[in-house]
C-alpha cells in the first residue's frame, strides 16, 4: 500500500464528464489499496472568468478581495469530485486550503506556503477516505484567504506530498510526460522515462511549460519523487528524481528547451571604467525588468559594447531606460531587436563529457545559423539566435545529439 498525492489541472477537470473520468482514475488507485490525496485546480477558464468579473467592477481591485474571489474556483471542483467519488461508493471528503491547514505568508496573489497541518487529512486517510484538497490556496496568520499565484496547484500537490511523506506526487496534465523537446516542433521527440530535478529545473526556467518551476524546486528541496502523467492516456509518464541515470548509453543531453519571448538591447561605445555595468543595469532592475543573458565586448579605444536580453514584454521599457542611461554615460549609440529566441540544451551528462559546446556550435554553423550570445552552466548551454531559425536549430540539434532515437529496454 502506498500514499499518493495526485494533482489534476484545469483541463483535466474542465467539464463534469472529465471530473467523472478523474473520479474513475482515483477510484482505481483507492480500490488497489492505496491511500489517496487529490489536489485540484479550478475548471479550465473559471479563474479567468472570475478575474473578468472583478475587472468589470473595478480597474484596481484589492489583492485581498481578489484572493477571496478567485479561490472559489477550486471550491467548486473539490465538491464535484467528492460527489463523483461518493456516487462510486468511495468515501471522500473535500477541503479548502484553510480547512486542510495550508498556512502561507500574507503576500496576496503570490503567497508562499509556510506550513501544513496534516491532522485533518491523516484522520480521513486512516478512515479509508480520499482527501480532496483545493489547490492554489491557503490562509495567512490573520485567517485571510491567500492564493499561490501561477502554477499554485502544482505547488499545493507537491507541498502536500512533502508534508505527508507521500511515496509519490503525481501531476496529471494533458501531456503524457516530459519530452526531449516540444513535439510540435520535433515530431519524433520522445518521452523521457526519467529526468533529474536539476535538469527539470533548468528546463522549467528555460521555457518548458510542463511544470511550474516553484513546484519542481519544492519537490527537489524535500526530496519528493515527482511524476508527470496524462489524465487522458494511460502510461508510466516521466519520473523526476534525485538520481542520475547511470546507464552507459545515457545521452549527454537530456532535452532541448527554447523560448520565443526574448528581446535584445545593446549600448555601444560606453567608457570602459569600473562600475559601468552597474550604471547600465541598476536602472533596468529598478524598473522591475529581469535581465537574462549579458555579453560585454571591450574595444581597443577604451570603450565597451554592452548587450543583454530581457523578456519581450519588457523590450520597449528596457530600450527607453537604456537610451536615457546611454546619454548620461556618453555612449555612442543604442539599438535593440525583439526578433530573437533562446535555444538551450540541458543534461547532467555534460559534467562528464567534453566537446558539447563545440559540437552545438558546429551543428548551428552547418545550418548557417549565427549565434548572437552564449551562456553556460554546469548542465546547460544557451544561445541566442534569430527567431526565424528556431525550429531549424531545434530539429538539427535534436538529431545531432541522438535525441531522436528510442530509449532501449
Amino acid at each position: 500500500m502506498a500514499l499518493y498525492v495526485q494533482k489534476y489541472g484545469g483541463t483535466s477537470v474542465g467539464t463534469v464528464e472529465r471530473i467523472e473520468h478523474v473520479a474513475d482514475k482515483v477510484k482505481s488507485f483507492h480500490d488497489a489499496g492505496h491511500q489517496m490525496v487529490v489536489a485540484v485546480s479550478a475548471m479550465s477558464g473559471e479563474t479567468n472568468r472570475l478575474i473578468g468579473l472583478a475587472n468589470g467592477i473595478s480597474d484596481n481591485p484589492t489583492p485581498r478581495e481578489m484572493d477571496v474571489l478567485i479561490s472559489t474556483g477550486e471550491q467548486v471542483t473539490i465538491a464535484l469530485l467528492a460527489m463523483a467519488l461518493q456516487k462510486r461508493g468511495v468515501g471522500a471528503k473535500s477541503f479548502t486550503g484553510w480547512q486542510v491547514g495550508i498556512k502561507t505568508d500574507s503576500s496576496h496573489l503570490k503567497a508562499r506556503i509556510e506550513d501544513i497541518d496534516t491532522d485533518a487529512m491523516r484522520k480521513q486517510l486512516d478512515a479509508g477516505n480520499v482527501c480532496i484538497v483545493a489547490g492554489f490556496q491557503g490562509v495567512d496568520g490573520d485567517n485571510n484567504i491567500t492564493t499561490l499565484g501561477r502554477g499554485g496547484s502544482d505547488t499545493t500537490g507537491v507541498a502536500l506530498a512533502a508534508a505527508l511523506g507521500a511515496d509519490e506526487a503525481q501531476i496529471y496534465t494533458d501531456v503524457d510526460g516530459v519530452y526531449t523537446t516540444d513535439p510540435r516542433v520535433v515530431p519524433n521527440a520522445r518521452r523521457m522515462e526519467k529526468v533529474t530535478f536539476e535538469e527539470m529545473l533548468e528546463m522549467a526556467s528555460l521555457g518548458s511549460k510542463i511544470l511550474q518551476i516553484r513546484s519542481v524546486e519544492f519537490a527537489g528541496k524535500y526530496k519528493v519523487p515527482l511524476r508527470v502523467l496524462s489524465t487522458f492516456d494511460d502510461g508510466p509518464g516521466t519520473l523526476i528524481t534525485m538520481e542520475e541515470n547511470s546507464s552507459v548509453e545515457n545521452p549527454v543531453i537530456s532535452g532541448i528547451a527554447f523560448n520565443r519571448d526574448e528581446a535584445k538591447v545593446t549600448v555601444k561605445g560606453v567608457p570602459d571604467i569600473p562600475g559601468v555595468a552597474s550604471k547600465i543595469l541598476c536602472p533596468i532592475s529598478d524598473a522591475n525588468v529581469e535581465v537574462d543573458m549579458i555579453v560585454q565586448n571591450v574595444a581597443d579605444d577604451g570603450t565597451t559594447d554592452f548587450t543583454f536580453t530581457v523578456h519581450r514584454n519588457d523590450y520597449t521599457k528596457a530600450l527607453e531606460i537604456l537610451q536615457n542611461t546611454a546619454s548620461e554615460l556618453g555612449a555612442r549609440e543604442t539599438s535593440g531587436t525583439d526578433d530573437i529566441c533562446k535555444v538551450s540544451m540541458v543534461g547532467v551528462g555534460m559534467r562528464s563529457h567534453a566537446g558539447v559546446a563545440s559540437k552545438m556550435f558546429k551543428v548551428l554553423a552547418d545550418e548557417s545559423i549565427n549565434i548572437q550570445a552564449i551562456t553556460t552552466s554546469e548542465i546547460k548551454i544557451s544561445v541566442v539566435i534569430a527567431e526565424k531559425y528556431l525550429e531549424l536549430a531545434v530539429r538539427a540539434l535534436h538529431t545531432a545529439f541522438d535525441l531522436d532515437r528510442k530509449e532501449e529496454g
